[in-house]
């Protein structure tokens, strides 16, 4: 029997930054399965992001990998023409392109701040700056990948808590500036998820990770598709009297 049901995301255009695995991968997938057409930026993962676009077809969706540094205002403007080349408007923009890095305050460098201030909050405000000149008339939704980190006292995540900070007032001040042109802004912060990140930081299997599960209610770590069903929500017209809202999905993890 065939599946007539609406898809959520029927119609619409997404682009999502640093899809090219984990969070980003995982949205940019669940999107595609919703019914929206998608663009999945990368900045170096050129593999992974057409790994992800290969799934989306073989799926039966539609996607083009895109690549473009967010923090380079020339990249971001050439990964909006392809916004425009592939489908011609855009109606989502999830802002989860992001970096991090751990050490005492005292290891902090100059490099370290700047890359992160760089990718985590320039690089969203470069990206809806462009998102600007082609949502259409009926205004769009902006989702920013936030993190639990900003609300809660991580030893050597300082200056990445920082940037996670900036998000939230991002997200908080944009809505009211752009609710009048019918742009939604909102935050989606992410407890602790099982990605290549983490798995590659040694995270996965440690002493930290077991500490992290006995603290979450729900008893495990989330996965990026936990994540994607969040941020469907977001983009969808199931949300459009939601705004300048921050949603925590950790598991009931809060500290």
């Amino acid at each position: 029997m065939t599946d007539n049901t609406p898809k959520r995301l029927h119609g619409k255009v997404a682009l999502v930054t640093g899809a090219a695995k984990g969070i980003g991968a995982g949205i940019a997938k669940e999107f595609a399965a919703a019914g929206a057409a998608v663009v999945v930026n990368y900045a170096a993962d050129a593999e992974g992001a057409q790994k992800v676009v290969s799934h989306i077809r073989d799926n039966g969706g539609a996607a083009v990998a895109a690549q473009g540094d967010v923090s380079v205002p020339g990249d971001v403007e050439r990964v909006f023409a392809e916004v425009v080349r592939a489908y011609g408007r855009l109606d989502v923009v999830v802002n989860n392109a992001g970096v991090w890095h751990t050490e005492p305050i005292e290891a902090v460098t100059q490099e370290h701040i700047s890359r992160q201030l760089s990718v985590n909050v320039l690089g969203p405000i470069l990206t809806i700056q462009e998102a600007l000149k082609h949502f259409g008339p009926g205004g769009g939704s902006i989702i920013n990948i936030g993190s639990l980190d900003s609300a809660r006292a991580v030893p050597g995540m300082a200056v990445y808590a920082a940037t996670k900070g900036a998000v939230d007032a991002l997200t908080r001040v944009l809505a009211a500036e752009l609710g009048p042109r019918g742009v939604r802004v909102n935050t989606l912060a992410p407890g602790g998820v099982e990605t290549e990140g983490i798995r590659a930081a040694g995270f996965i299997g440690s002493d930290a990770e077991k500490a992290m599960i006995e603290r979450t209610p729900l008893g495990r770590l989330g996965r990026p598709e936990d994540l994607a069903k969040v941020a469907a929500f977001f983009a969808s017209d199931d949300a459009a009297w939601v705004t300048g809202e921050r949603l925590t999905a950790s598991g009931g993890l809060r500290s």
